[in-house]
């Protein structure tokens, strides 16, 4: 059973799955879904399209260089059948996997690193903006240590004649 990589996604084909287009060339393309043909024949660019795994490891938000990935690559040699080798294959596989997926968190964490205090200053900015939607008119009144300090503006009084000859 081979399971192929989606040529526009890179996601994974199972068997019996996907679509596969053949160019003039003889250059196989496979896909995962319509979705993935629709936008080959409309010549978009993995790269571009956000969903992709391409622009997600363009622009930083997967691994890109890891020793794990040299595991997944597709390699079209026959091995000669081997117990002992197979059994040690299977164990590896199951190692580099749990490798992968530590590296793969200690990535997301640190891509993740600075946005919990950023998104605290906003819900706190966005409470004082709007403490009148949380709390009743009525306890603000009786506990003024809710309400933001009253700021008083000292108004001369050259400015308030402008105003009052602009508005006549």
């Amino acid at each position: 059973m081979r399971l192929e990589k989606c040529w526009f996604c890179s996601s994974t084909v199972y068997p019996g799955h996907g679509i596969q287009f053949v160019r003039n060339d003889a250059k196989i393309f496979r896909f995962c879904r319509s979705k993935c043909h629709k936008n080959f024949k409309m010549k978009r660019n993995p790269r571009k399209v956000k969903w992709t795994k391409a622009y997600r490891r363009l622009h930083g938000k997967d691994m890109t260089q890891d020793s794990t990935f040299e595991f997944e690559r597709k390699r079209n040699r026959p091995e000669r059948y081997d117990r002992n080798v197979a059994e040690n294959t299977l164990k590896a596989i199951k190692k580099i996997d749990k490798v992968r997926v530590d590296r793969e968190a200690r990535h997301h964490a640190l891509r993740m690193k600075g946005k919990k205090a950023k998104e605290q200053r906003e819900a706190a900015k966005e409470l004082e903006q709007s403490i009148h939607m949380v709390k009743a008119p009525a306890v603000l009144q009786q506990e003024p240590s809710l309400t933001l300090p009253k700021i008083k503006v000292k108004v001369s009084q050259q400015q308030s004649e402008e105003n009052h000859a602009m508005e006549e």
